[in-house]
């Protein structure tokens, strides 16, 4: 993990503010939404895609049961289940 150098304090809300040269770096525009994940003892904020719940890939994306599924995904599930799917 790469160090910055920043520090900074937590507001009454347990908000943060990141550095202009981090937004601008990792394309972070006002209201975006960021991911929280937790490894060990660290927090990592991460910009938030939408994408295959399967295998995370974010290309030619469908909508089921309100969540989002790869075309490739579902060739594997069918061809897993055994199905036969013929292309068009």
């Amino acid at each position: 993990m790469k160090t910055t150098g920043v520090v900074r304090k937590l507001d009454e809300l347990g908000r943060i503010t990141l550095p202009i040269e981090l937004r601008r770096t990792f394309q972070l525009e006002e209201k975006d939404p960021l991911e929280i994940f937790v490894d060990g003892d660290c927090i990592i904020l991460k910009k938030f895609e939408i994408c295959d719940i399967f295998t995370g890939s974010t290309d030619d994306l469908i909508e089921f049961k309100g969540k989002k599924i790869s075309k490739d995904t579902i060739y594997e599930l069918a061809e897993a289940a055994g199905i036969k799917v013929v292309e068009d």
